[in-house]
C-alpha cells in the first residue's frame, strides 16, 4: 500500500490468486445449476470485493494490532451465524461468549482516535471497517459451506475466487475504462513503476495467502462444523497483535488490552469446552 491504492493492491492480489486457481478450474469443469450459480455469485460478491476492499481500507486507517484483535471476535460471530442460519447448536454459554466478545470489540473501537489517521495510530473508522468486513465474511463462509454439500472444496474455492476477481475488475477498472466518455477521477493501474519487492509481496499474498489458504479453509470447513472451525482463528489475534507491537512498534492502549482479553476469553470458552458433545467430523 506504499506503492499503490488499496483497490489496485487487492486487484493484483486476486489476479495472482486466479493464476493459482486456474489449474483447478481447467481440471474440474463442473456444471452448476441456476440456484448454485446464484449462490456462487453472491458468495463471491461478499467474499471478495466487499470483504477485501472494506478490510484493507480499514487496515490502511488503523493498526495491525487493532485489526488482529478484531478478528478475535470472528469465532464467536461464526458460531452465532452457524446457530442462526445453519442449524448448529449454541447454548447460553455460547451466547454469553458472544456478548463478551461484542463488548471486547466495542472497547477496542473506543480506544481508536476519532480524528484523521495519524502514522501508526488506530482510528475509529478503520476499526469499524474491519468489523464490518468480518460480518460480510460470514456470508461467504456460510454460502461456501452450503455449496460444498454438492461440490468439492477446490471447485467451490476456484469458482468463487474467479467470479470475485471478475467483479473486482469491473468495480475497479470500469471507471478508468469509461473515463474518455464519462469524466471521473479514476487512475490507471500502476505497473511500470511498481518495485520488484511489491510484485513479490503481491504474488505471495495472492498465491499463498489467498488461493492456498482459502482452499485449505474451505476443505476444513467442509469436514468440521463451522462453529468448531472458528477455534483456529484465535491464532490471528494473539499472533497479529504481538507482531504488531514487537515488529512494527505499535502501541495498544488499556481499552485494547481489556477488549482483546475479553475477545480471546470468549472465543476460547466457546471453542474448547471439552464437556460439550461435538458432532463428528466428516472424513473422506
Amino acid at each position: 500500500m506504499n506503492e499503490m491504492s488499496v483497490e489496485h493492491m487487492v486487484l493484483y492480489r486476486f489476479l495472482f490468486a486466479c493464476l493459482g486457481m486456474l489449474p483447478v478450474v481447467l481440471r474440474n469443469r463442473v456444471p452448476f445449476n441456476r440456484s448454485e450459480i446464484r449462490l456462487v455469485l453472491i458468495s463471491a460478491f461478499f467474499g471478495v470485493p466487499v470483504q477485501f476492499l472494506m478490510q484493507f481500507h480499514g487496515l490502511a486507517r488503523t493498526t495491525v494490532s487493532h485489526a488482529s484483535l478484531m478478528v478475535g471476535s470472528m469465532p464467536v460471530l461464526l458460531a452465532a451465524a452457524a446457530a442462526i442460519f445453519a442449524g448448529e447448536r449454541l447454548d447460553w454459554i455460547g451466547w454469553a461468549a458472544l456478548v463478551a466478545s461484542t463488548i471486547g470489540a466495542a472497547l477496542i473501537v473506543l480506544g481508536g482516535h476519532r480524528g484523521p489517521a495519524a502514522h501508526g495510530e488506530p482510528t475509529l473508522i478503520g476499526d469499524l471497517m474491519v468489523v464490518a468486513s468480518l460480518c460480510t465474511a460470514l456470508s461467504w463462509i456460510l454460502l461456501s459451506k452450503k455449496l460444498m454439500l454438492s461440490h468439492s472444496p477446490p471447485v467451490v474455492t476456484a469458482y468463487t475466487i474467479m467470479s470475485g476477481m471478475l467483479m473486482l475488475a469491473i468495480w475497479i477498472l470500469g471507471p478508468w475504462l469509461i473515463k474518455p466518455w464519462v469524466p471521473n477521477h479514476s487512475a490507471p493501474p500502476p505497473f511500470l513503476h511498481v518495485s520488484a519487492t511489491a510484485w513479490t509481496a503481491l504474488a505471495i499474498s495472492g498465491l499463498a495467502c489467498t488461493a492456498t489458504t482459502t482452499l485449505l479453509w474451505n476443505w476444513g470447513i467442509h469436514h468440521v462444523p463451522a462453529s468448531r472451525a472458528g477455534v483456529f482463528l484465535n491464532i490471528e489475534p494473539a499472533l497479529g497483535s504481538f507482531l504488531g507491537v514487537k515488529l512494527l512498534g505499535e502501541h495498544l492502549g488499556p481499552y485494547a488490552w481489556v477488549g482483546g482479553g475479553l475477545i480471546l476469553a470468549a472465543a476460547i470458552t466457546l471453542t474448547t469446552r471439552a464437556h460439550e458433545p461435538q458432532p463428528p467430523a466428516l472424513l473422506e
